[in-house]
């Protein structure tokens, strides 16, 4: 999807890191929030509650997902799945587009 409609989006920025990532929180028609945004280059970890959709839009990276002993490279577009209460790492190496999704079922 390239586009939402009907959402509403939080004025106010999700900031890691010192300002390396940052993302806006985006509250669909139908309940289910994403978040949009930007890492720069670096290294990184994330832990995640629920599980999570990352869909990369852009960039060059790699990523290492939970329970695997190697690293995934991305340039471009890709989409991987995060499992709730987990966490992952990023190797940023171009100024990365992503969007978020939380699935509630």
């Amino acid at each position: 999807m390239a586009q939402f409609k009907n959402a509403s989006v939080q004025k106010e920025a999700n900031i890691y890191y010192e300002g390396q990532v940052t993302s806006r929180t985006v509250m669909l028609e139908n309940g289910d929030k994403v978040t949009l945004g930007i890492m720069l280059p670096g290294s990184y970890e994330f832990g995640t509650d629920g599980p999570e959709i990352m869909e990369i839009l852009s960039g060059d990276l790699k990523v290492l997902l939970p329970g695997e002993e190697s690293w995934q490279e991305i340039q471009g577009q890709a989409t991987f799945h995060v499992p709730g209460n987990a966490s992952f790492k990023l190797e940023i190496r171009t100024v990365t587009d992503y969007c978020c999704s939380y699935p509630t079922a």
